[in-house]
């Protein structure tokens, strides 16, 4: 029958719409708070407006900055609504007011924002979805420290667990990525000069966040998202004579709560360099069977397994008393190009007495010319 392949075609067809009728996102990202992100969504909006577009700002936070202050001025805003939050009265940005305005362009900055409890999303970026899917354009902001799957990354540069975060995806789905680029000395003395906090907040960043090495590395991880996102652009939209080898990356993971963690924000950003599908697997083996696994590791597995979701993989979940017959089948079926596994933790007892197994994967996947990459 015929009748499978017209829907088919007709739900591609309302996809295409339904993109069609979407809104283009443009975001300004840069490696911390200072760097002159607002700033640069402010005269881009008086730009806007110059050429007759309707352009409102959803929410800005001036942080008391007056360059910032001074450049709102001439640009109309959607009020804010306000609510009780621990006890405090707090402004959030109003998602309905906005979508019921429906301006042509709007400015939503702090996208890793969380929302008051109570409001139709729990996170601003969310926010911003329904805003696009609403056919309105956003111009928006985030910090490089807020990415998902630089969780870790940026742990480790700062010594900073970032509690607000935003998943790689919303990045990818931007038809714009914009850095905004300073060097660390730049960025110091704008510090030292009361143009990112008060004065009284000065020291205490200089000597924690705003560390000159903590600068250059946190640019140097902007500097690479933004230059992944353009070779991406073109990659998807210029037409090439060659093909390319399209790659697709496999990151196996157990219920070890941290190694998991690890492996799938590393293979996140693997996917994300490549422009890769890649999916995440998780072998339950007779010891791991949800009889005899512990209930915190259970927990442990459905949050990596939501966080996995979040970052755009396809979560896998094979029974196998061998791990490594599982992760060869898998590999077969989806056509894996490059196999990602954490550093074992096995005993050396353990390790040679499933040698053969090993041995097995790995013939398997010289065969198949399927990279093995170990993470750290």
């Amino acid at each position: 029958m015929e009748i499978p392949d017209n829907d088919q075609n007709a739900e591609h067809f309302l996809d295409l719409i339904k993109k069609s009728k979407r809104g283009k996102v443009k975001i300004y990202i840069g490696m911390s708070a200072g760097v002159g992100k607002t700033y640069r969504m402010l005269q881009e909006a008086h730009a806007i407006l110059q050429n007759g577009i309707n352009v409102q700002i959803g929410f800005i936070e001036s942080h008391g900055r007056k360059e910032t202050v001074a450049l709102m001025e001439g640009i109309p805003a959607i009020p804010r609504y306000s609510a009780f939050y621990k006890g405090k009265l707090v402004e959030e940005m109003d998602l309905q007011a906005i979508l019921n305005i429906h301006p042509e362009v709007v400015l939503v900055d702090e996208l890793a924002h969380t929302n008051v409890p109570g409001s139709k999303n729990e996170k601003r970026w969310q926010d911003v979805i329904d805003i696009l899917n609403a056919g309105i354009n956003v111009v928006s902001a985030v910090n490089i420290q807020h990415i998902e799957s630089l969780n870790d990354v940026v742990k480790t540069i700062t010594g900073i667990e970032v509690a607000e975060r935003i998943p790689d995806k919303i990045l990818k789905m931007a038809d714009e990525v914009v850095n905004i680029d300073l060097t660390a000395d730049e960025l110091i003395d704008r510090l030292k000069a009361g143009k990112i906090y008060t004065p009284d907040k000065v020291e205490t960043a200089l000597s924690n966040f705003f560390k000159s090495d903590n600068i250059l590395q946190l640019r140097e991880l902007a500097l690479k998202e933004v230059a992944g996102q353009i070779e991406r652009k073109v990659e998807n939209e210029v037409p090439r004579g060659v093909s390319f080898k399209h790659e697709k990356i496999l990151a196996c993971i157990s219920s070890n709560e941290t190694t998991a963690r690890v492996v799938i924000r590393k293979c996140a950003r693997l996917a994300s360099y490549y422009n890769a599908q890649w999916f995440v697997l998780y072998v339950e083996t007779p010891n791991e069977n949800p009889d005899k696994i512990p209930l915190d590791k259970q927990r442990y597995l459905i949050n990596n397994f939501k966080l996995a979701t979040e970052l755009g993989a396809e979560v896998i979940k094979q029974s196998d008393a061998k791990v490594a017959t599982a992760i060869m089948r898998v590999t077969e079926e989806k056509h894996i190009t490059t196999v990602c596994i954490g550093k074992p933790t096995l005993s050396l007892v353990e390790i040679i007495m499933a040698t053969s197994i090993f041995n097995q994967l790995l013939k398997k996947l010289s065969d198949n010319n399927i990279d093995l990459i170990i993470m750290s």
